[in-house]
């Protein structure tokens, strides 16, 4: 896999490709100079890790003919200073699944988990480094066995 970065302006806008060959836009904060023109490095780990589980899901949910009408997911991140160095990677990262529809809450759990444990590279990269928790709101409601 390779992707591909094109600086837009003389600041930090860049647009980035991959093998899908769809654009991405990348920049940074404005309070560094930034124009605010595309999501930030590392708002594309979470998206990406947000992505990745949710195709799994998505999947597996279908093969069980689980029937999904609305599925949205909040990604969210704590990030934590290195000492010595500027650089702050997350530590712990929440994934919150959202499922609307006639969907049996068990497999929901077992499709996320199957995804966690068996399926997501994303979380594979992730998990050395930081601490990946998942919750699960089943038609509004918090399920849990």
């Amino acid at each position: 896999m390779e992707v591909v970065l094109n600086r837009v302006d003389q600041d930090f806008h860049f647009e980035a490709r991959g093998n899908s060959a769809i654009p991405v836009h990348i920049d940074a904060a404005e309070g560094i100079g930034g124009h605010n023109a595309g999501a930030r490095p590392m708002e594309l780990l979470l998206m990406g890790l947000g992505g990745c589980t949710a195709i799994d899901v998505i999947l597996i949910l279908k093969k069980q003919r689980q029937v999904v009408d609305d599925f949205q997911i909040r990604v969210s991140g704590m990030r934590e200073k290195i000492e010595g160095t500027e650089k702050t990677p997350f530590r712990t990262i929440n994934i919150q699944f959202e499922l609307q529809g006639n969907i049996d809450g068990t497999k929901a759990l077992k499709a996320i988990q199957m995804s966690m444990d068996k399926y997501c590279s994303a979380t594979a990269q992730l998990e050395p480094s930081s601490v990946i928790t998942h919750t699960l709101l089943l038609n509004g409601e918090a399920f849990e066995i």
